[in-house]
């Protein structure tokens, strides 16, 4: 028999037992993930409190696949810091440092004009249509720490899909092959 009729059979020889305890397994830790996810978002402030750089536009400070740690405090945003940012239209988050800061009025609010190190001009033709500063709305944190090149995984996993599918079988190949 091949390798796919051996891991039908071992399939197929489980018990329920085995079955609804992998079950609960992945279960918690699929649980215990999202736990870490929300508690980390409440310790940082930040919507999405880890980010992956997608593109060299930040080089050489930061390199595509470096994992960016973001953090969001009340403090305002000043001139030389990195931040993340959404723009209105756009589902990927940027990650770029604020050259300019406009602040508006007594109230402390400031506005940011946001350049990648790598890129030549600023950002206004990444916001949106008519947009010419960034509200701290659309600042989702900034830049606290990073590690370098793990973000890779990611990268590889969402530009070619097909990894990301052998990863997920050839995993469940070990689970199942290893209870017998």
């Amino acid at each position: 028999m091949g390798l796919i009729g051996e891991t039908v059979d071992s399939i197929k020889s489980l018990q329920i037992r085995q079955v609804l305890t992998q079950g609960v397994s992945l279960g918690m830790i699929v649980t215990s993930a999202l736990i870490i996810w929300k508690a980390l978002m409440c310790i940082t402030g930040s919507e999405s409190p880890v980010v992956v750089v997608l593109s060299g536009s930040m080089e050489p400070g930061f390199k595509r696949g470096d994992i960016l740690f973001l953090h969001m405090s009340k403090d305002p945003i000043r001139a030389g810091e990195i931040v993340v940012f959404n723009v209105d239209g756009r589902e990927i988050p940027i990650v770029h440092r604020v050259i300019k800061v406009h602040e508006r009025g007594d109230n402390g609010e400031v506005d940011v004009l946001t350049k990648g190190d790598n890129n030549y001009g600023d950002d206004r033709l990444l916001y949106a249509h008519g947009q010419l500063w960034l509200q701290r709305h659309h600042i989702m944190g900034r830049a606290v720490g990073f590690l370098p090149y793990v973000g890779w995984v990611t990268i590889i996993m969402t530009e070619k899909p097909i990894i990301k599918y052998i990863l997920i079988g050839a995993l469940g190949l070990l689970v199942i092959t290893s209870k017998e």
